[in-house]
């Protein structure tokens, strides 16, 4: 991903776009973690959780995107 994407005249960054794609991803995978109760088992729960968002960004970034902008 590179580039803006243009909405409605508005330029958005790419990488803002990848972020909450990531952002969205995490909060649910967050409330399946805890619903599941495998907080019981994670040393440092914030760490744990920002780790998971890099990990998931870093997937968004990673796979290619069928749209082309």
């Amino acid at each position: 991903m590179t580039g803006e994407i243009d909405i409605d005249g508005v330029f958005l960054s790419s990488v803002l776009i990848s972020a909450m794609i990531a952002l969205i991803v995490s909060f649910v995978l967050r409330r399946l973690l805890t619903w599941l109760g495998a907080y019981r088992l994670v040393w440092h729960p914030a760490l744990f959780d920002t780790a998971l968002f890099v990990i998931l960004w870093a997937a968004v970034v990673t796979v290619p995107s069928p749209l082309k902008f």
